[in-house]
């Protein structure tokens, strides 16, 4: 094997080692919530309801990560492992589920399922008159799950978040493997 090969298979054992994999499993939630929050905030993509909940596992991911950083700080090391394995465990099921979130999204773009019958954008408030509320008609966007308003390589955001998310679980059980001593 040559010394770059056996770099590169030396790189890819450590990051699947269990502290390792948690930091970065954290850091590639915390950035595709960076990039949704990019997508919405400076490309002007609104999100639909469908895109909102497949944020819920990342935000979930982060805390279950930083909780679980946090009390490695101040675990001796026999807890340290059982921490690493209850949060990487958790942290595959929560990718498992976004993954199912997003190729459940991207199914409903692609025509495969029927969205939910509520699927719009963020909640309008309550107009207090009849002239509010036509106001608020022709200013409110209500953003379909059905359409994909961006793709790449044919898939959408939706189908982006499953690929990545199915990435990471695999990532995890990997790690989980890995340390299955």
């Amino acid at each position: 094997m040559s010394s770059g090969s056996a770099s590169i298979t030396h790189r890819l054992q450590r990051a699947l080692s269990p502290a390792p994999a948690l930091g970065l499993l954290v850091a590639a939630s915390a950035a595709l919530l960076a990039g949704a929050w990019y997508f919405q905030l400076v490309i002007g993509l609104l999100p639909c309801k469908l895109c909102l909940e497949q944020r819920w596992p990342h935000y979930a991911a982060l805390g279950v990560g930083l909780a679980a950083l946090l009390a490695l700080a101040f675990a001796g090391a026999a807890r340290s492992r059982a921490t690493l394995r209850l949060a990487l465990w958790l942290l595959a099921g929560l990718f498992v589920i976004s993954t199912a979130m997003g190729s459940y999204h991207a199914g409903v773009e692609w025509g495969w399922f029927s969205g939910p019958s509520d699927c719009g954008g963020a909640a309008v408030p309550a107009a207090g008159s009849m002239q509010d509320f036509m106001k608020q008609l022709q200013s409110t966007r209500v953003v379909s799950c059905t359409e994909a308003a961006w793709r790449l390589a044919g898939l959408s955001l939706a189908g982006w978040n499953a690929v990545f998310s199915a990435a990471l679980a695999l990532l995890a059980g990997l790690a989980l493997w890995r340390d299955r001593g």
